[in-house]
Order: structure tokens, then C-alpha cells, then sequence
């Protein structure tokens, strides 16, 4: 489906005197502008405009390859333990190092993410040129400040995906310039007020309303400036911004932000620029770009064998989160951590599929875990039961379970998926960057930590805030579901609430009663974040900006637990540490130190411990 939105118009169109090629082994301000387009068709109102697309659809962070993915699924999901890489070993190898910590700077997914986003940079930064050149003859002072405030907030997002991965690195604004020989930028400075003044730009400029789906409005920059307050851990300001955005805020269209009714809602093409939905990738299919546009990052990231995507088996989710949504018999999480002890969720692995023997756990389940997780015996939307390992392609290296959050209905494959690929794996379902259980969930995390520092907040707003999360959970309508009518299907009965039908499994949920303590808050809270946000790209930089990357946390949940557990369940994970003060951000891309030398002297300076 061509969605006809300003955001759709596909990259390929984008005039080449606006764009920047880069190979892999080029430098992200290595090459000068170029193309046969004069200034007087390039320095206009629309060469601003289509600059700025060019911008928005550098978002999905793949050139023609999706290992600089800003879905974040490597980086973010597999690193953080949300799950493992899956397939066999040898297929996209570089990844398997990025899990255990053992990735080196010439690894090539490093020099994907960063080329990417720094070509997004650029692209923002272009935008904002023309704009600089446009007197009022050409473009009003309204019009101009809003399409410099939306590449301003563009130039902020990428230039926080590459804080979050390398924590020290350049900030290049507008004033960087191939032509004038200042290009190579040091990372010698943190860049987090740079970043929160170009998110605060869009904030104080950008419209909340009345303009097209999937353009950035206040809110939107609201949303990602409070982001980044949380990520310096400053609670007061970002509980300023998520209040108004939680009093106020709206979609580009002028919906007021609201929960989905049901969780699965927000993972529907149907759906897409919903409610829920603050920012997202607005993905395109069948428009003439051969996929270039849909959410190409993730064509890899389904079951194996004959089910949907029909390729390639990566992406599984791992032992961890599936044992993560045990609930105790008052519907609670247990934030102790005994879900990977005592209360490990039956699996099959190593259980042939012929084996009928087998049958589901029968424990209390949270009922997102099946919207989440594609497990043996349970519905896998309308494609049938999950029938096991054939739809792994090796348990041995990634377990026993299937990527099923972005998953299509196969009655929806012909109008979802990009019928000019090798694959169905392309569809036009919207990559989420912040819905609104983001904003949420962190507007608790803020009320909690400002109570744990004595300096204002509440945790009866907290709990409420994250009892909001859980309630839409609990909702049975949205319950993974049997049918136990004639003719109808589990399907059928998770569509039709009039169908005769029973939950697939037992889902026992419920509200927290209280939240006794602050620390007590903080625990249920980022829990919470790993509960509903599981496979979304956020967990490893969550882990990293709390803290709880080890034991020394005092959270049993902590990613050195998650890597020793899988170790008892996968040979991939045995004996793999994490060292503080190093892992916490990746090795900078060596090609990216070696282009940017003067005299021998790169202005690029490598993380420590690398």
C-alpha cells in the first residue's frame, strides 16, 4: 500500500543534488555535494521541502542492507537480552560478537549505523542550508521556521542514535561544510545540550496539530526531548515536558494520545499513525521503489520455513523474556527474578515436532507474552499453532521461539507485504520510535525517581501510570485466543468477540495494589518497560542508562544475569561477561577513525577498553 502522505514520498525521487552516497568505506563528510541540478531549481521553497523528505526517509537507517538498522533490534533487542540473533551461526555473523561482547571497531554493522545516521545528518543539515538561503520573497517566516524546526528535530534523532551507541561523537550542524575543509569533526565533547536544543526547537516551534501523518509535531519533539532528559537523568525536566504531553499532546492529525484498546492494535498496518503512535517510521510498499521503503530493516526478522515472511529465522526471542511474563497468583510480575529459578516457563526445546506429547505451559502467563513471543501450541495469529522447530532453523543457536510482534495476518499478506521483493518479509507496517506507553512508563520512571531523590514526585501517579499499561493488557478482548465454535477459527475469535473461544493460555494479570517504596516503584517500573516495550529496540540502552547492567545494581534483573542464565540454556552464551566501563557503549567504527586522520592524527578518539 502507497500511503499518500508528505513522509511517503520514496528516497529515489529525492533530486541527486540533495543527496549524499556513501560507500562503506566512506567518511560521513567525505564527499562533497553533487548532481546536474542548478541553485536555482535546488534553492527554493519546494528543494526545501524535498530536502526534508530526503531527511525523513533516512528514519529506517538501511541503504539497500539492514544492518544499520535504527529499529534497533541488534543493538537494542539482542544486546539487551530481549532475544538472540537466531538462524544459524554463520548467517550474519558480524552479529554474533555484538552479542557476547566480543565485537572489535571493524566490525560492519558499526560502520552501517554510523554511516546511516550521520547521512541523516546530513540530510537535516542540508535542508536547513536552503532554508538559510530563502528570503521572504520565496517562503514566509511560518512556513520556514516550521521546516527548519522538523529538520532540526530530524538532526536531533539521528544524532541521538549515535549517542546512545558511542556516547562521545561529533555533533555536526549546518556550519560543517565539505567546501570549507572543516569536516572532520572531533568527538572530544559530550553532545547531549546539542541534541536537547534541537529537540527543544521543535518543541518550542513545531504546530501540535494540522498537518499530515507521520511528520513531526510538538508533541513529537516534546516526547524525544523528554527522552533525552531521561537519559541524563534529569527527572525534573522531563517530568515537566511528559506532563504537558500527557495533559495535551496529540497525533499530527489532532487525535488526542490515548492507549489502543488492545495491545496487538499497535502492531497492525490498519492501524499505523494511530493514537498511540508519537513518532514512527512511515514504511511503503508497492510504490515503485522495490521495497526501498517498507520497513526494510526487518526483512530477516521472521519465523523460518513456511510461515509468514517465508525467511529467514532471526530474531528469536530469548529464554529470558518469554520466563519474564510468569505472574504470580495475584497477577504480579515477579520482580525478584525466581521467573528464571523456579518458575521457568515449559518449552520445547529439543522436542521434535512430531512428538505430540508436548503441550504449552499451563503456569499464570501475562497475555502479552503471545503477541510477543510465537510459541509451540499457541495460535499464531491466522497462520495456524505455532508448530514448533519447524519453524526454527536451529534451536541450538537461537532457541525455541519466533519473532511475533510485527508479524502479519496471512489474510493480510497481499495488502501488507511488497509483492516486488525475493521475500514477503517487506511489508508496510510502521516502524514505532516512541508510542505513547513510552511516555507512560516514562512519566512513572520520572514521579519515582524524583521521590527516591527526595525532591518532589508521587508515586500514587506512578503506579497509576503504569496501572494504565496493565489494564490495556488485561484487557480479554485482546487476549491470543481458541476457538471452541464450529467454523470458526482462533483467528475468527480473536476478530469476533461473539465467537465461542477460551484464552490460549492461562492469563492471569492484574494491577499493583501499591507501590510501598521508591525503590520498590523503580523495579515494577523498568520491569514494566521490558514487559511491554519486549522486541522494540529500547532494552540494552534502558539497562545502560539505569545501571543495571550487572549484579552490582542490586536488581536481580540485570544483564549479566540475563547473559549467565542463557549460558545454561545455550552454548553461544557460556562464559560471556559484561565489563563495566566498556561495554556500555560499542567500539567507534575503525574506518570512520582511519578516514578522519590529518598527518596521521585522527580526530576520532576510540571508546575505552577497545
Amino acid at each position: 500500500m502507497n500511503k499518500n502522505i508528505i513522509i511517503k514520498t520514496i528516497a529515489w525521487m529525492f533530486p541527486a543534488a540533495l543527496m549524499v552516497a556513501y560507500s562503506c568505506n566512506d567518511s560521513f563528510l567525505e564527499q562533497p555535494q553533487k548532481g546536474a541540478l542548478g541553485d536555482e531549481l535546488v534553492i527554493t521553497k519546494k528543494g526545501a521541502e524535498q530536502s526534508l523528505i530526503g531527511a525523513y526517509a533516512a528514519l529506517k537507517g538501511t541503504q539497500g542492507n539492514y544492518n544499520g538498522a535504527n529499529t534497533g533490534w541488534v543493538f537494542g533487542s539482542i544486546v539487551g537480552g530481549d532475544a538472540h540473533k537466531g538462524s544459524d551461526a554463520g548467517d550474519q555473523s558480524d552479529i554474533n560478537p555484538i552479542a557476547n561482547f566480543t565485537a572489535t571497531s571493524t566490525n560492519s554493522y558499526f560502520n552501517a549505523k554510523w554511516i546511516t545516521n550521520y547521512d541523516g545528518i546530513n540530510r537535516a543539515n542540508s535542508t536547513i542550508k536552503i532554508l538559510d538561503k530563502l528570503d521572504a520573497s520565496e517562503i514566509s517566516d511560518a512556513d520556514k521556521t516550521t521546516l527548519r524546526a522538523e529538520a532540526r528535530f530530524l538532526r536531533g534523532f539521528y544524532h541521538m542514535e549515535v549517542k546512545k551507541m558511542w556516547n562521545m561523537v561529533p555533533y555536526v550542524d549546518e556550519k560543517i561544510d565539505y567546501l570549507l575543509g572543516n569536516y572532520k569533526v572531533p568527538n572530544d565533547r559530550d553532545i547531549w545540550a546539542d541534541i536537547e536544543a534541537d529537540f527543544k526547537f521543535g518543541y518550542d516551534n513545531l504546530a501540535g496539530s494540522g498537518m499530515a501523518a507521520g511528520r513531526a509535531n510538538k508533541w513529537a519533539a516534546g516526547a524525544f526531548l523528554a527522552k533525552a532528559y531521561m537519559f541524563q537523568r534529569k527527572f525534573t525536566e522531563a517530568k515537566a515536558v511528559l506532563d504537558a504531553i500527557i495533559a495535551e499532546g496529540t497525533t499530527p492529525g489532532g487525535a488526542r494520545y490515548g492507549l489502543m484498546d488492545k495491545f496487538h492494535d499497535n502492531f497492525e498496518m490498519k492501524n499505523d499513525n494511530n493514537k498511540e503512535s508519537v513518532f514512527a517510521y512511515q514504511a511503503s510498499i508497492n510504490d515503485g521503489s522495490g521495497g526501498n521503503n517498507s520497513n526494510f530493516s526487518e526483512i530477516l526478522n521472521w519465523p523460518y520455513n513456511n510461515g509468514p515472511g517465508g525467511c529467514c529465522g532471526f530474531f528469536q526471542p530469548s529464554f529470558d523474556l518469554a520466563n519474564s511474563y510468569r505472574t504470580d497468583g495475584a497477577g504480579l510480575p515477579l520482580l525478584n527474578a525466581t521467573y528464571n529459578t523456579t518458575e521457568q516457563l515449559k518449552d520445547d526445546m529439543g522436542i521434535a515436532v512430531d512428538d505430540a506429547s508436548f503441550s504449552p505451559d499451563a503456569g499464570n502467563l501475562d497475555p502479552r507474552i503471545d503477541w510477543t513471543i510465537g510459541r509451540r501450541g499457541v495460535p499464531y495469529l491466522d497462520w495456524g499453532t505455532h508448530p514448533g522447530a519447524s519453524w526454527v532453523r536451529l534451536q541450538s543457536n537461537g532457541g525455541p521461539y519466533s519473532p511475533k510482534k510485527h508479524a502479519y495476518a496471512k489474510a493480510d499478506e497481499s495488502s501488507v507485504t511488497d509483492g516486488s521483493s525475493w521475500t514477503k518479509g517487506l511489508t508496510g507496517i510502521n516502524v514505532q520510535f516512541i508510542r505513547y506507553a513510552d511516555v507512560l512508563l516514562w512519566a512513572a520512571e520520572a514521579e519515582a525517581e524524583l521521590v527516591k531523590a527526595g525532591t518532589g514526585g508521587d508515586l500514587v501517579k506512578a503506579r497509576e501510570y503504569v496501572n494504565m499499561i496493565r489494564r490495556r493488557a488485561a484487557n480479554p478482548a485482546g487476549f491470543v485466543k481458541v476457538s471452541v465454535q464450529n467454523g470458526k477459527t482462533d483467528w475468527d475469535a480473536y476478530l469476533d468477540g461473539t465467537v465461542a473461544s477460551q484464552p490460549a493460555a492461562r492469563y492471569v494479570i492484574a494491577e499493583y495494589p501499591s507501590f510501598p517504596d521508591a525503590t520498590y516503584a523503580l523495579r515494577a517500573i523498568h520491569f514494566e518497560r521490558k514487559l511491554e516495550l519486549g522486541m522494540e529496540g529500547h532494552r540494552f540502552f534502558d539497562l545502560v542508562r539505569w545501571g543495571e547492567t550487572t549484579s552490582a545494581s542490586g536488581n536481580p534483573v540485570n544483564l549479566q544475569a540475563y547473559l549467565d542464565y542463557e549460558g545454561t540454556r545455550l552454548g553461544i552464551y557460556r562464559g560471556v561477561t559484561f565489563v563495566v566501563n566498556k561495554h556500555e557503549y560499542y567500539p567507534l567504527p575503525q574506518n570512520q577513525i582511519d578516514l578522519e586522520q590529518t598527518g596521521g592524527e585522527s580526530a576520532l578518539t576510540q571508546n575505552p577498553g577497545y
